[in-house]
């Protein structure tokens, strides 16, 4: 086990150790993160798949006490460098996809276009090979019984993750931050779409029991659809009830506690950065006006940790780049405390 009696938290962090500045190699750490930079399908600003390292450098600047978690990060927290290869096919299929949304928002058929139905095949079979991946990656992880978090990349990235998860937990549900649904079948013709995330989630895990969205306010007619008539398995509060219930007095707890109780025991949270309000991430994929202050994301979480339900894991995506890497300091302190959650709800086995 790596010694950190010589270690000093309340120094500046040393900029040699992993994240957070904390010293600790994989194989001692409990928590270990799995970038995945990947961003092929966004549909308005790219950044998203180079957020891994911006937030690795914002994060030495995070404070490592956290009055709720004071001791959690002595378990060990480490996050794996990003996969090169898998940032080279992003970045190639990237290019192929804005060639084919241009072609595509001026209205033209893409079946007459030999080149456009040859990208749209190659982007859809780069998805399975990078959903395959990070199922193979988060497999072997989970496999070493430490406790697992996808850093993303666009919001398509935790599909294998969640897969997974079923595999290791068994059956669990979905609470999910987010600006959209992300049920559309596909978009654009992309099927691994940021945008079809949850719809293929359903589709693909039968051990996924419910899911839960917050903060909705940007969705179409199909996903209205979906949410109808999947029986209860998805609920979804729009931000538009929430803050109307807020105007009339119901109080954030309570709308919490409402949450809360359409979760089961064991939860995986699925962050989409977007479904904050855009000062805290003007650089994500696709801002949307709306949306919640960290402290009220942050409160829920904790809320759901003191009801006694377990977070089993989380992802977070859609960290933009922006000017003095303000989505990037957001994100790294929003990635800490989640990692001091995550670890407070799985207690270590002496």
């Amino acid at each position: 086990m790596t010694d950190i009696s010589q270690f000093d938290p309340n120094s500046a962090s040393n900029p040699n150790n992993n994240i957070f500045g904390l010293p600790f190699p994989e194989e001692d750490a409990r928590v270990v993160i799995l970038p995945i930079p990947w961003e092929v399908t966004v549909s308005f600003h790219a950044g998203t798949a180079r957020a891994a390292d911006h937030i690795h450098k914002a994060s030495l600047q995070v404070d490592l006490f956290d009055a709720d978690y004071p001791e959690t990060w002595k378990q060990g927290y480490f996050m794996r460098d990003h996969d090169r290869k898998i940032l080279m096919k992003s970045d190639y299929l990237r290019k192929e996809a804005e060639l084919y949304i241009d072609y595509i928002s001026k209205g033209e058929d893409v079946n007459k276009n030999q080149f456009m139905c040859k990208s749209l095949k190659e982007i859809n079979e780069g998805s399975v090979i990078l959903n395959n991946w990070v199922y193979e990656k988060a497999t072997e992880i989970l496999k070493k019984n430490k406790l697992l978090v996808i850093l993303g990349g666009d919001h398509s990235t935790p599909l294998g993750y969640f897969k997974a998860m079923a595999d290791h937990e068994g059956p669990f549900g979905i609470l999910q931050i987010d600006a959209h649904c992300d049920l559309r079948k596909s978009y654009e013709g992309f099927i691994y779409s940021h945008a079809s995330i949850m719809y293929n989630a359903f589709q693909e895990i039968p051990n996924l029991s419910k899911l839960v969205q917050v903060g909705i306010r940007d969705y179409c007619q199909e996903e209205q659809d979906f949410i109808n008539a999947s029986n209860g398995r998805v609920v979804t509060y729009f931000d538009k009830d929430i803050k109307e219930k807020q105007f009339e007095g119901t109080t954030w707890r309570q709308i919490c506690d409402e949450i809360i109780e359409q979760l089961p025991q064991k939860v995986l949270l699925s962050f989409d950065i977007d479904g904050l309000d855009p000062r805290f991430c003007p650089g994500t994929g696709t801002p949307v006006q709306g949306g919640f202050d960290t402290d009220q994301v942050l409160y829920l979480f904790k809320r759901i940790h003191q009801s006694g339900r377990r977070i089993i894991g989380f992802d977070l995506t859609e960290i933009g780049l922006t000017e003095m890497d303000w989505d990037a300091n957001v994100g790294a302190r929003l990635l800490f405390k989640l990692c001091n959650l995550l670890v407070a709800s799985n207690p270590a086995i002496s």
